[in-house]
């Protein structure tokens, strides 16, 4: 060592003193964990604009149509491509299908190329085509189109997606309707006798036409001295689908029998469900009992009062009378 230069024995002692760190090997593109990327429709020349796809097309028609990937990262990505059903969240989001589920509607209308490699900074326009079946009822077949890329996180790996919706509808006759079930009213009181309470709703709506719909609802509670309303759910619906929608409706005295109604409105005619209750004001007839207890227990004080005077003045008289 004292042969070696000074500035070299300095980085030799550096390197032996390291921890020894396994140099891992360069993953493949497609699993880049830093890749971002879009994917959006498109014309054969580039990204037109439109935030999904709404073609009106009829049975047995085939149509070309374009997306557009674009890799906004630093090196260049291998993209899968892939068309499945679309449904909505519980939370009202428009997703697909996961890879391990099978299509069966719209989903399997489309047909794209298995992958596309796209440059860092690159967009790359990808066609694909529709084919809608002889038999296709009419309506909506929701379904959207994604782009992929499949990482490793440990053991699991996850596949992440993006991609657009793609509203396919089916020539014929459409009839945009919901239902509305399980009508569900829970009074919660206010136990202070002068504020009134409120009455809570839950039901469910569905779609029960062939048709994506934005119904809203109205919920409406009447009754001796109440008239109440307040707006209730509101929200996408696709064919098919349901959910659970809520309204609340404050100032509501408890007096007698109430009705609530809930009328929902944007979807074909209106539908209307109602349900009946009874609500006992306990908190005022508890104040009523607490008067009436009170003014029956003056009452006998002062009967009590009155008759202890009476009984003093007989002893009066009988006193002056001995004397």
């Amino acid at each position: 060592m004292s042969r070696i230069p000074g500035r070299t024995a300095a980085v030799l002692a550096a390197v032996l003193a390291a921890p020894l760190i396994p140099v891992a090997a360069p993953a493949p593109a497609f699993a880049e964990a830093t890749t971002t990327w879009t994917v959006q429709p498109a014309s054969e020349r580039g990204p037109d604009g439109r935030r999904w796809i709404e073609p009106s097309l009829d049975p047995g028609q085939v149509v070309t149509e374009h997306l557009a990937v674009r890799n906004i990262g630093k090196a260049s990505a291998v993209f899968a491509l892939s068309a499945a059903d679309g449904y909505l969240t519980d939370k009202g989001r428009f997703n697909m299908l996961p890879a391990d589920q099978p299509s069966k509607d719209g989903g399997t209308w489309i047909a794209v190329q298995k992958s596309v490699t796209v440059g860092p900074n690159e967009t790359k326009v990808v066609p694909f085509t529709i084919t809608v079946p002889r038999d296709a009822t009419p309506g909506d077949h929701p379904a959207g189109i994604a782009a992929s890329i499949l990482s490793t996180s440990g053991t699991v790996s996850v596949d992440s997606r993006v991609g657009f919706r793609v509203m396919l509808r089916a020539t014929g006759t459409l009839t945009p309707a919901v239902t509305a079930t399980q009508l569900t009213v829970r009074y919660e009181r206010s136990w202070n006798p002068l504020r009134a309470g409120t009455v809570h709703i839950g039901y469910t709506t569905t779609n029960s036409g062939n048709v994506r719909v934005e119904p809203r609802g109205r919920a409406e509670v009447a009754g001796w001295f109440n008239s109440r309303g307040h707006d209730a759910g509101g929200g996408e619906l696709l064919p098919k689908g349901a959910r659970s929608d809520r309204a609340t409706v404050g100032g509501v005295w408890a007096l007698g029998r109430v009705t609530t109604t809930v009328t929902i409105t944007g979807a074909g005619p209106p539908v209307t469900v109602s349900a009946g209750s009874w609500l006992i004001p306990w908190p005022q007839l508890l104040v009523v009992l607490v008067v009436a207890a009170s003014i029956l227990a003056w009452r006998l004080r002062r009967r009590r009062f009155v008759r202890l005077i009476e009984q003093a003045r007989q002893e009066g008289r009988l006193s002056a009378k001995d004397s």
